[in-house]
């Protein structure tokens, strides 16, 4: 492969989800396969290099005095998992060189300390380390010296692919972290060795085999010593590292370039978007605005969060006013204002709600936005009917669902199709009715709601139903919507609940009545658009992942036939 065929193909993939570290693995699983650069004849073959290897490693031993280290489980014929080239040979890293050696240092020299953090997941990143005396390091540690590999062994830093050629450590030598396997190569390219480790086929394989309990699973020494390792000609070695090296700092300027072409789409987004919202929106131009971004979805919205940028953006807009036309025909709000309260009336009247308190008049400082001609602002509490949600004891509910109310306790019993009863509630407290709307008003899912379609249902704690008095059901989903963002914001999305006097004092904008069914119905029309645009951008991310498949193995491994994977 070669970093101008790659330019010419980047285009066509480069908005597949995680394009780039996609082609990072790739390359690496080429580079271990002998498919990345061309074999050289007159390269010595890597079975020579084998038994020169051994050669040295016994020179070595001897010349120090150490004993011999104790032999590895054989290579297992079955674990071989691809065909090599001609001039490779099937190794394994305990015959690469010595396994966990060990340091001989007086007390009062400085060395290097590198603890996991210091260890990047990335190939090509040095390591760091701390400098200390080697007395305060030497025991309890793992030891390394320059140019050894180390491999962490525990989740999840195995399976991010943390590992490293020691590099540029104190005095040539030191200690880290404990979770580490450690190789001083001998006659091998470390690395080369290190690649091999963040190939997904190293990884993928050893994740199955881990040992221990969750959150302490590690790669076991025999996994690392005995595996199956592709050991090509030393030449081709470093013929590989310098095509991986020239290939990662490649895909470091993509992902560079993706990076900067995000942020300018994010940009140009943030600022369409914006162009809807803000207070001083001049009303003669929002149409022109809206009419640019509608046109603009496709190319606006090519991930998930913009798609809910825009869903919020749609939100705000419909309770601005600033969503569907208003008509000097509807009946103003302040008429309808009028109505809420004589039927407020009757329903104390007839001891269906209590009488409440007055709330606090609105204050200037509280109106974020200039009204539409026909709305009112209007604090909601003054305009809905809420109920606020009670514990149940054990002994008031019961897990066979037949034997009373149906009770639910939050979000989590909030279902695509409506409410998922699990439970009964065997006596009255706070119950909701079909049409209400209930909302989560306490843990994570604060401000998740859901319009009840069960005729009466027991509510907890965790939860209130609030009841439009005679205006728009759907307007005031949105409301709702509105307030729980509002509060998440003030909160810095840390927010413990919602109380009955942040529902109640809450000022809402009310349009006229007809204008709430027509906003209701634009909501409901562009959140379908806004669900066809998630499932286009699932069904282009696949294809783009398949085109990717089918260009990285078309670039890195010419074939006439590359590209029947995406038809």
């Amino acid at each position: 492969m070669n970093a101008e065929r790659l330019l010419e193909v980047y285009d066509q993939m480069s908005e597949a989800p995680d394009a780039i570290a996609r082609l990072r693995r790739f390359v690496l699983d080429l580079a271990v396969r002998g498919k990345l650069v061309e074999q050289d004849a007159g390269d010595e073959p890597a079975a020579r290099l084998v038994q020169r290897i051994e050669d040295r490693k016994a020179e070595i031993l001897s010349e120090s005095g150490l004993r011999k280290p104790r032999k590895v489980a054989d290579m297992d014929p079955a674990e071989i998992w691809a065909d090599l080239p001609a001039n490779w040979a099937w190794s394994q890293i305990s015959n690469l060189g010595f396994i966990s050696p060990r340091n001989e240092a007086d007390d009062h020299v400085e060395a290097s300390f590198v603890p996991m953090p210091m260890i990047s997941t990335e190939y090509g990143v040095a390591n760091d380390h701390e400098v200390r005396p080697w007395a305060e390091i030497k025991k309890g540690y793992t030891h390394f010296a320059e140019g050894d590999v180390g491999l962490a062994k525990i989740t999840p830093c195995f399976e991010n692919g943390k590992s490293t050629v020691f590099r540029n450590l104190t005095g040539g030598f030191g200690s880290g972290t404990t979770e580490l396997h450690i190789l001083r190569p001998v006659l091998v390219d470390p690395d080369f060795v290190v690649l091999f480790l963040k190939s997904p086929q190293f990884i993928e394989t050893g994740i199955p085999k881990m040992t221990g309990t969750a959150g302490q699973k590690r790669v076991s020494s025999e996994y690392f010593t005995s595996s199956p390792f592709p050991l090509p000609p030393l030449a081709e070695q470093h013929r590989i590292v310098a095509k991986v090296d020239e290939l990662m700092a490649l895909c470091d300027r993509l992902a560079e370039a993706r990076k900067t072409r995000e942020e300018v789409r994010d940009k140009l987004t943030a600022a369409s978007f914006a162009r809807l919202t803000p207070p001083d929106t001049n009303p003669e131009d929002f149409p022109t605005h809206a009419a640019f971004v509608l046109e603009a979805l496709p190319a606006l919205t090519t991930r998930p969060d913009q798609i809910k940028t825009l869903r919020q953006t749609i939100l705000n807009l419909a309770v601005r006013g600033k969503l569907v036309e208003q008509d000097l025909a509807d009946e103003p709000a302040s008429e309808l204002l009028k109505a809420i309260e004589a039927e407020r009336h009757l329903k104390v009247k007839a001891k269906k709600i209590r009488t409440s308190k007055p709330l606090a008049a609105i204050r200037n400082d509280e109106l974020p936005f200039d009204l539409p001609s026909g709305w009112v602002w209007v604090r909601l509490g003054n305009i809905i009917q809420l109920i606020s949600g009670q514990h149940l004891q054990p002994s008031e509910y019961s897990e066979n669902i037949d034997e009373g109310l149906p009770y639910i306790t939050g979000p989590s019993d909030f279902g695509s199709n409506g409410a998922v009863v699990r439970r009964a509630a065997l006596v009255r407290k706070a119950v909701a009715i079909k049409g209400q709307l209930l909302i989560t008003v306490k843990g994570s899912g604060v401000g998740k709601a859901m319009i009840c379609d069960l005729n009466e249902v027991a509510i907890s704690r965790q939860l209130m139903a609030m009841e439009p008095l005679g205006w728009e059901i759907g307007f005031l989903e949105l409301i709702a919507d509105r307030l729980a963002v509002k509060l998440q914001e003030e909160a810095r999305s840390l927010i413990p609940g919602i109380s009955r006097e942040d529902i109640s004092e809450f000022v809402v904008a009310l349009p006229p009545l007809a204008e709430q069914h027509r906003i209701v119905a634009k909501v409901d029309a562009l959140m379908a658009l806004c669900d066809r645009l998630e499932a286009a951008l699932t069904t282009t991310d696949t294809t783009r992942i398949r085109l990717l498949e089918a260009l990285l193995h078309e670039a890195l491994n010419p074939a006439t036939d590359a590209l029947e994977a995406v038809e």
